[in-house]
């Protein structure tokens, strides 16, 4: 069982315990010796590492996404927490993989049943049938539940995407009648399917990172390409609707410098990139608050989006 975690590290901790291996990268000291920079994960948090000495026998041991055994030291270097490895290598034992990967603090199967409920409110035909046979396909469904929504920035752990899904969704069902000429129908559709990519974009059994698929082609043409399977097999699909659900995902992102290849070009298609936009911003930021000194005033600053945020008086 699993006793040290990262959140618990502080400089002069003495540091024996069994961690992701989410990073190594090898470097050269100036008199051309080896050593080794390490991300050292659980559900807790992540820390930065080296290793000085003997690197290249632990090196050939271990690779990304391992359990691992370390031993060190942790200190404080340039305003940040590092853990000095003295030794390192494969774990050997059994592990819980709950103690290592976050996972949403929500019901999945209760979000997955309240989304479907959502889903029950589409009337247009077509798209019902479309959904019906989206969901009857259970490893989907599977992937669905559990894919993170993102590598780090919100909704980064199991469960995310469900979750960040249904809040857009529960978003539509407060809005999507409020602007005339929406189609909610295809709003709800669009958030459902925008990020289905991530289902093969990540993967996630130690620890979140990308897929091979999803560093050669990125959720957006992965989104598409599954959606465009389904369709396909349901007779009379409208051409004009298939169109429209691929742009949905297409443009979901808003600019070419975020990731999409369009910018939204449809009402439906704005709508949808500013309540993703919305969600995953709220989220983000929020998680970033909360995990900020419960006794300041102020978070740190935030790389992303430049500035600090302000928490109100402890």
């Amino acid at each position: 069982m699993k006793d040290l975690f990262i959140e618990n590290i502080e400089p002069g901790l003495k540091v024996d315990g069994v961690f992701i291996l989410a990073e190594k990268t090898i470097a050269t000291k100036k008199d051309g010796s080896p050593y080794m920079n390490v991300v050292l994960s659980d559900k807790t948090g992540s820390v930065k590492c080296v290793m000085w000495d003997k690197v290249e026998k632990a090196a050939k041991e271990i690779k990304a996404g391992d359990y691992v055994v370390a031993k060190g030291s942790a200190a404080e270097y340039r305003g940040g927490l590092q853990v000095v490895i003295k030794e390192i290598g494969p774990c050997l034992e059994t592990v819980d993989p709950a103690d290592f990967l976050k996972a949403t603090q929500k019901d999945i199967e209760g979000m997955f049943t309240r989304l479907l409920a959502l889903l029950e409110t589409i009337t247009d035909a077509y798209l019902t049938k479309f959904f019906d046979l989206l969901f009857s396909d259970e490893e989907l469904v599977t992937g669905f539940k559990n894919a993170p929504a993102a590598k780090s920035m919100h909704h980064a752990y199991i469960g995310g995407l469900l979750e960040h899904t249904l809040s857009m969704a529960v978003l539509v069902d407060l809005t999507g009648n409020h602007y005339s000429g929406v189609n909610r129908d295809v709003v709800l559709a669009g958030v459902v399917i925008h990020d289905i990519g991530k289902i093969v974009e990540y993967q996630y059994t130690s620890t979140i990172d990308y897929s091979d698929a999803g560093m050669l082609l990125h959720h957006i043409p992965i989104g598409v390409e599954m959606i465009a399977e389904k369709i396909n097999q349901i007779d009379g699909f409208p051409q004009e609707l298939a169109m429209h659900l691929k742009h949905l995902i297409v443009s979901h992102h808003g600019t070419q410098a975020f990731g999409s290849p369009l910018p939204p070009r449809t009402l439906e298609a704005v709508f949808l990139h500013h309540l993703d936009d919305m969600d995953s911003k709220i989220k983000g930021v929020r998680d970033y608050m909360e995990a900020a000194d419960p006794n300041e005033t102020w978070t740190g600053y935030h790389w992303a989006y430049e500035t600090k945020f302000y928490k109100g008086k402890p």
